[in-house]
């Protein structure tokens, strides 16, 4: 067999998307939803979108999870949704992923998820506008992120603007596309 048919096989074979559930349903917040390799997102690197969406559904349902940090699920799934083109569930869980003002203080998340709601809704001129009020969040004093072993790490500032500037330069392409899309050249980078 040719190495190009054995790619073009490889390549339509069905992701394995078998999990065991009642492992996952057992994890705790962090191991669940921040494990970069692990929890939902085992299933989601694997092309199982649908089904983490659904295990994040069913996670979120089954566990006690602190107001402030619920919205992050609804995120993540909402996310999902969108990748799979389910617009308006996406909507939905965006919309219940918003911070209080207290939370959102100097951070500019809401702005992000303004944006990320325009940009589904095909609003351009408020994804345009939820651009420029992020563009100008200052990055708070004393802004320090860490890892989790505990050195600092370079985040790019604002936060999220460079998902932003690519659904501008992306704006008629998929959310799944768009969300990974580069900035267009000449945008300004953001400041570390």
């Amino acid at each position: 067999m040719s190495m190009l048919l054995a790619l073009l096989l490889a390549q339509s074979v069905a992701p394995d998307c078998r999990y065991d559930r009642s492992a996952m349903m057992a994890l705790d917040l962090r191991g669940f939803d921040q494990d970069m390799a692990g929890g939902w997102r085992s299933l989601s690197m694997r092309g199982c979108e649908a089904e983490a969406a659904d295990l994040i559904r069913d996670w979120r349902t089954a566990n006690t999870v602190p107001p402030d940090r619920i919205g992050l699920l609804y995120w993540h799934e909402g996310q999902l949704r969108a990748n799979l083109g389910q617009t308006a569930a996406a909507i939905a869980l965006f919309k219940q992923a918003y911070k209080t003002p207290e939370q959102d203080r100097g951070f500019g998340w809401n702005l992000y998820v303004d944006g990320s709601i325009a940009f589904l809704r095909r609003d351009r001129a408020g994804l345009d506008r939820a651009r420029t009020a992020l563009a100008a969040v200052p990055r708070p004093a004393g802004f320090d992120p860490r890892g989790p072993d505990g050195k600092p790490i370079a985040i790019r500032w604002p936060m999220n603007l460079n998902v932003l500037d690519g659904f501008q330069h992306c704006w008629d392409q998929p959310y799944k596309t768009a969300y990974v899309c580069p900035p267009t050249i000449g945008t300004a980078p953001a400041a570390r």
